[in-house]
């Protein structure tokens, strides 16, 4: 009696297990929970979320556990750190029907390895009080960022930890080649460029817009959208003239982010997995996330909220043939060129 009473415990407990999709994301991640509860009710499931820091981060815990996936999805890896994740074999490829309504630019992978569910463009920002009160006139390229007066007052995340970092570095040897971007970054970093784990640090600790030291940041061309919408008595109807940050679109250090969800290989939930990949394009999630994640949605067509005029999108200069081919060898070059250079 006792043995059946066990055994009927442990295949309820199996049961349950097998209705619990696990979605592992990184830290910015953030959708509407009444969306979530949909998806569960309709799929008999319930989902649960793991945040695994920021995207850089997030591959390498990928990488180190893929014989024994953690999650059945991930979300939050772009076109920086795709190439990485198809060599690490972590990937089970699915094309979400709904990627045709993506326009064909901003797919990230036309066999499903990622479904793109957003894009948006890594930028610098600056505080607008601050260069107003300090009457500093604004850097206008590279060159002049790399100042003492410019460096001195810039904080960007750490190729190494985070996706924006990451694309910032490709987008500095885009613009000067290898021995260029590391003689820039060498330059600006011994002239006061703070360089930090990741970009909840960067801008929410050491920005000087948030209480920190630094008025130009490496963010989002979105984020003086949302220093307007999470500002106090934001009315949608009544816009202000102007956001407290501003872009700093300085040729060569801008860059086009593709941010996309897709199936680990080794899933145990695998066709749940395919049915979460489907309800990240589906047109709810799409119109819900611009305003949580600041980030443009990837199905054409999705209605943005009026705050989006002051997210600009940007013209970026093609990316060079084999800068993504490989970006953990310039990564690794970055280490040994600017952060382990005397």
């Amino acid at each position: 009696m006792r043995k059946a009473l066990m055994l009927g415990l442990f295949l309820v407990g199996a049961a349950h297990a097998q209705t619990t999709l696990t979605v592992i994301t990184h830290d910015s991640f953030d959708v509407d929970k009444g969306l979530v509860a949909q998806f569960e009710k309709a799929n008999g499931a319930r989902v649960r979320f793991v945040k695994g820091g920021d995207a850089g981060e997030l591959l390498n815990r990928l990488i180190l556990t893929r014989r024994a996936p953690i999650a059945d999805v991930v979300y939050g890896l772009d076109n920086t750190l795709l190439p990485r994740a198809r060599a690490a074999g972590i990937l089970e490829a699915y094309r979400s029907p709904a990627l045709s309504k993506v326009p064909a630019a901003y797919r990230l992978d036309e066999t499903g390895l990622l479904n793109t569910v957003d894009y948006g463009f890594v930028a610098l920002n600056y505080d607008r009080a601050y260069f107003q009160k300090s009457g500093l006139a604004l850097p206008r390229s590279l060159d002049d960022l790399k100042k003492p007066q410019y460096a001195r007052l810039t904080v960007v995340p750490s190729p190494a930890t985070s996706s924006p970092g990451l694309a910032f570095l490709l987008a500095t040897v885009n613009h000067y080649g290898e021995a260029g971007a590391w003689a820039w970054w060498r330059e600006a970093r011994a002239n006061g460029l703070k360089v930090t784990r990741g970009w909840t640090d960067a801008y929410e600790k050491d920005f000087s817009k948030n209480g920190g030291k630094y008025s130009i940041v490496l963010s989002y061309a979105s984020s003086p959208a949302a220093e307007v919408f999470y500002a106090e008595g934001y009315n949608p109807k009544k816009l202000p003239a102007q956001a407290p940050t501003a872009n700093l679109f300085l040729p060569g250090s801008t860059f086009r982010q593709l941010e996309g969800v897709g199936v680990l290989k080794g899933a145990r939930q695998p066709e749940l997995a395919r049915r979460f990949v489907d309800f990240m394009l589906s047109n709810p999630v799409q119109a819900d996330f611009p305003t949580r994640m600041w980030v443009y949605p990837a199905v054409k067509g999705t209605k943005l909220d009026p705050v989006f005029k002051f997210a600009q999108e940007h013209d970026v200069p093609p990316v060079k043939p084999g800068i993504l081919a490989n970006p953990q060898r310039l990564v690794d070059a970055w280490v040994t060129n600017v952060l382990r250079a005397r």
